[in-house]
């Protein structure tokens, strides 16, 4: 251990300078008396074997936290070298054990980004491939010359709703991938709900009216929140979209609207058949289809809804009882100045 701690260039020069101090003492003080030399002398080597003592242990902990710091490059974030004494050493130690506990966290959540992509990926080669598969069948079907003219139409009437249904999950997953990002500059202007509602039911209006379903909407005009108009609207139409599909022939959506000084409040609800309990959790998930979801459902309108609505200082929940129909709530909240 002595050879090892000699081995650096600083406690040579210390131990160096240590002794050169003692020699200028010793002959100093032999100018006085033999007593006095020894006693320099002792008093001399007491101090450098102390100090050098102290060193060695200086750097037997240091090499420990070296050693630590090896371990943590490693990946192993479990070692614990946190220490509760006094001193720039156990500073050192405790702020060491806090950047160990920043990477063992970030490390976490890359994994969990990791299996997340995987898992996107795996759900969108799913979604992909089960449409596909079915147009090349039909396509390979259309060649033949003597297929009757309605099953033709048939077929390509269902090609193009496929892809129409690719072409949907393609755009919102680069919808949802530009908010995920943060390169959508989401605009801050002053809308109304009203205009918001009118907007977001177009695209509705039809589905609803072979559904043969009723929309009763009630709110004051000049309820307002401050938000981009059409992503908000992108939101609602995925909303709207959703109550339709689960509200029975003949079912009612209803919209109501009011402003607070906290914040604006949307609440759509439909009177269809409702959300399992055990979905209620997961429906904003990305590709989680719950037990009433239809075939056709992809399982992303619902979760890009939410990514919309909190990335404008928003909040979006559910309710919902089987068979008596959901509720959906949402609140722009106010900035304050």
């Amino acid at each position: 251990m002595v050879i090892s701690v000699l081995r650096h260039l600083e406690v040579r020069i210390l131990l160096l300078t240590m002794c050169l101090i003692t020699l200028v003492g010793t002959l100093a003080a032999a100018f006085f008396s033999v007593a006095s030399m020894v006693l320099v002398i002792i008093i001399s080597v007491l101090l450098i074997g102390s100090c050098f003592l102290f060193t060695n242990w200086r750097y037997r902990e240091i090499a420990k936290l070296s050693g630590y710091l090896r371990q943590i490059s490693g990946g192993d974030y479990s070692l614990d070298v946190r220490d509760n004494n006094e001193g720039e050493l156990s500073i050192l130690k405790n702020n060491i054990y806090k950047v160990t506990i920043m990477l063992s966290e970030q490390g976490a959540l890359l994994q969990q980004d990791k299996s997340q992509l995987t898992n996107a990926i795996s759900d969108i080669s799913h979604q992909l491939k089960t449409p596909i598969t079915s147009m090349m069948i039909m396509a390979d079907l259309l060649g033949d010359a003597h297929l009757p003219a309605a099953k033709r139409n048939e077929f390509t009437r269902t090609i193009r709703i496929q892809l129409e249904r690719i072409e949907w999950l393609v755009s919102s997953l680069l919808k949802l991938s530009k908010i995920d990002a943060g390169t959508v500059q989401f605009k801050k202007e002053q809308i109304t709900v009203k205009k918001l509602i009118q907007k977001a039911l177009e695209p509705v209006l039809i589905p609803m009216d072979i559904k043969e379903q009723t929309i009763a909407i009630e709110g004051v005009d000049s309820v307002s929140f401050v938000g981009d108009l059409n992503w908000t609207a992108e939101a609602v139409i995925n909303i709207l979209k959703n109550c339709v599909e689960h509200t029975f022939v003949g079912g009612e959506i209803t919209i109501s609207f009011s402003e607070n000084a906290l914040f604006t409040e949307i609440v759509i609800a439909d009177n269809g058949k409702g959300i399992a309990k055990e979905d209620l959790p997961y429906i904003f998930k990305r590709f989680y289809k719950g037990k009433n979801a239809s075939e056709e459902s992809i399982g992303i309108g619902l979760a890009m809804a939410h990514s919309i609505i909190t990335s404008q200082n928003g909040d979006i929940e559910v309710k919902s009882k089987k068979e008596d129909g959901t509720q959906f709530r949402i609140k722009f909240y106010k900035q304050v100045i």
